[in-house]
């Protein structure tokens, strides 16, 4: 027989599991929904607005916005930068915890152009 938890664990897997191109209930969120995690959006950013703040999807970084680099955390104050850019930031340890390592997207192709 199996344990309640694991039961309930996979009751609500299952549709997420079974419709990989549909939103699913874990993943495959879209912008605006709640996340714990940055792999659950289908942007790939979750983000806060402060630490007491309830995590929701989000868009991530187009050039020239206000980003962070992706952390192991999987959640963000700012999101990452979009495919293709890189967010100069500070890449300290004390910035990563603090949430003050914010940067702005640049395309680093633009820089080997000059």
């Amino acid at each position: 027989v199996l344990p309640a938890c694991l039961l309930l664990a996979l009751l609500l897997l299952a549709p997420a599991l079974s419709a990989q191109n549909e939103r699913g209930l874990l993943f495959n969120l879209d912008t605006g929904e709640l996340c714990l995690q940055s792999a659950q959006c289908k942007s790939g950013c979750c983000q806060r607005t402060s630490g007491l703040s309830l995590a929701r999807c989000a868009p991530k970084a187009a050039e020239f916005q206000v980003c962070s680099p992706p952390n192991i955390y999987g959640i963000y104050y700012k999101c990452p930068c979009e495919k293709g850019l890189t967010c100069d930031s500070d890449k300290t340890i004390v910035g990563s915890i603090t949430g003050s390592n914010t940067g702005v997207c640049t395309d680093p192709q633009d820089s080997n152009r000059r």
